[in-house]
């Protein structure tokens, strides 16, 4: 049985929810899988949601699928790099590896989102922000405590709702879709894992 770890973030700033979150209860309402899925919600601090993250990793997740609010962002974005790299220009972690690249292959996660009609991307990298941070200390803790946990991080737009209520023009995406995309996410790791089982075998 495949063990996840699937967290997302409190509200912050000018927003009084996070679609990260709105996202996760939506999907935890209907999702139906034969996996193990534990889910958190992290503060958006950086020492609170560094500490809670390493806590969490220690039970031993075979992944760690990340959310994130992405406001401005269009669609559904697969994040490949996390950067050892605060919004202060300091490390995350002094003298730690500079980046890490997800080993999840997220082209492929990439065109099976496509063929289902959810508008996504690969980036690149996911900024200098608390959503870089927990892609990157992920993995460096992961590294660190020498766990096989293999993380991922998806940065997700506003909902409708969200926009309506800020007034703005900004890009949504309603939460069902968003929600559809984390499904067929965890549905796209169990394969993986179903793979690299009968290839040991």
């Amino acid at each position: 049985m495949v063990k996840i770890l699937l967290t997302a973030f409190e509200p912050y700033d000018r927003w009084p929810e996070n679609s990260s979150w709105m996202t996760l209860v939506d999907l935890t309402s209907w999702l139906e899988t034969s996996s193990t899925v534990i889910t958190r919600r992290y503060p958006v601090d950086l020492k609170a949601a560094s500490d809670r993250l390493r806590k969490d990793l220690l039970d031993r997740y075979d992944y760690a699928i990340h959310l994130g609010q992405n406001p401005g962002a269009p669609v559904v974005k697969l994040e490949s790099t996390g950067l050892n790299l605060r919004t202060d220009g300091q490390p995350l972690i002094a003298g730690a590896p500079a980046a890490y690249q997800t080993s999840l292959p997220l082209k492929q996660l990439d065109d099976g989102l496509i063929d289902e009609g959810i508008p996504c991307e690969v980036s690149h990298h996911a900024g200098t922000y608390l959503c870089n941070a927990v892609l990157y200390l992920s993995q460096h803790f992961c590294n660190q405590l020498s766990l096989q946990t293999r993380s991922m991080f998806i940065h997700l737009p506003l909902t409708p709702v969200q926009v309506a209520r800020a007034r703005g023009g900004l890009p949504s995406c309603d939460p069902r879709m968003m929600a559809r995309a984390i499904a067929t996410t965890i549905r796209w790791v169990e394969s993986l894992d179903i793979v690299s089982a009968t290839a040991d075998d």
